[in-house]
């Protein structure tokens, strides 16, 4: 009889529960939801310098499926190694959404402000009120590199050891991801990434075209762009080719900054095209001002890529080699693509990047003009 009774109460309960949701549903009431964790898309970390025990700007980029909810956190925890994430605060991050810059503060989160806290090796970025929405692309840039309201003092300092990293995400209530970066030695960069990701710099031999205008005027190597003696009126071009062969789903990125414009020991430099103004917009190739007093216009140099596939919009941002910026302090992006490749195929997996000098008689003399390019290959997953 106790049986009868037990089964009779489980039923009554399990009726119960199906007319309640039947008179929610018909009210137009919300009705009990399970949250699905998903796996982020999109996800990367781009290092400003990739050599082992030095202080480094990321820049995250990622798509959330989900979304976040108000009151909740982006988690970024870092792998043993990379040190000073407790020196962070909130003016050291920046945080877009969808376009727009968010306020990060350092005290409990509250309204449209965002909470930074940083501590170990884990980040926690807690929204106010505002909120995520599924599908969108979010970007945290951390360091000097963060300039919203004001610029960043502190950054991370990368693990001694040359090889991969790998930097766990969580997004609100369920969506994770992991990427990784390299850390590495010189300009060839070997990451074990779960995948293939290769990275060679290769010299260009004198004599090729390298675009529908430029043809190299001497050898380069791997490591070295001699371009010699310059003569006062005549643009000298040099050129490196660089290949990349990787499995990665969304392609990858490589960029390329100088520690500084040519430099004798003289003090004497040779400025950044145009006339010192250090364009950033690809413009026409044009001979310096050569206006005595001008000291900017006694010469230039300048790079370009024969890449047609840059940008976040994948645009033919140089002209195919045809067009100029300043070889910059900041990384200029130089090659990209959107999917596998294996190194060989142009402007997938292979480019040639071009770099362009020119001086005129009031150029100062020296025999010692010295500049060290540093390349920054990132896959994107």
């Amino acid at each position: 009889m106790n049986r009868a009774n037990n089964s009779f109460s489980v039923l009554q309960a399990t009726a119960a529960i199906v007319v309640m949701a039947v008179l929610l549903w018909s009210f137009g009431l919300p009705s009990l939801r399970f949250a699905e964790a998903a796996n982020v898309t999109s996800y990367s970390d781009t290092l400003s310098d990739s050599a082992p025990s030095v202080v480094a700007n990321h820049t995250i980029e990622f798509v959330t499926p989900t979304g976040l909810s108000a009151g909740e956190i982006i988690s970024l925890t870092f792998p043993a190694g990379f040190t000073g994430i407790g020196s962070l605060v909130a003016a050291d991050l920046d945080l877009r959404v969808n376009g727009t810059d968010e306020d990060l503060i350092d005290g409990a989160a509250s309204g449209a402000n965002w909470n930074v806290t940083a501590a170990g090796q884990v980040i926690d970025i807690e929204s106010g009120t505002d909120t995520v929405g599924a599908g969108q692309t979010v970007i945290i840039e951390i360091g000097t590199n963060a300039t919203f309201g004001s610029t960043g003092s502190n950054q991370i300092t990368n693990p001694g050891s040359a090889t991969s990293y790998e930097i766990e995400l969580t997004v609100g209530a369920g969506d994770t991801g992991k990427t990784r970066v390299a850390i590495v030695d010189a300009v060839t960069v070997t990451a074990s990434v779960d995948t293939l990701f290769t990275f060679t710099v290769n010299g260009v031999a004198d004599g090729t075209l390298v675009n529908t205008a430029d043809t190299t005027g001497g050898d380069t190597t791997a490591t070295a762009i001699p371009f010699g003696t310059l003569v006062a009126d005549t643009a000298s071009t040099a050129a490196q080719n660089l290949e990349v062969s990787t499995n990665a789903a969304n392609g990858f990125v490589v960029t390329v900054q100088v520690d500084q414009q040519l430099l004798s020991a003289n003090g004497a430099d040779i400025d950044g095209f145009r006339d010192g103004s250090y364009d950033t917009t690809p413009v026409a190739w044009e001979s310096p001002g050569a206006t005595p007093g001008a000291e900017n216009e006694y010469g230039h140099w300048g790079l370009s890529s024969n890449d047609t596939t840059l940008t976040g919009g994948l645009s033919d941002f140089f002209s195919g080699g045809d067009n100029f910026v300043s070889a910059s302090t900041t990384p200029v992006e130089v090659f990209r693509h959107d999917g596998p490749s294996d190194g060989t195929v142009s402007g997938e997996g292979n480019a040639d990047v071009i770099y362009k000098v020119e001086t005129t008689a009031l150029q100062e003399a020296a025999e010692d003009y010295t500049a060290t390019l540093t390349y920054v290959a990132t896959p994107v997953f």
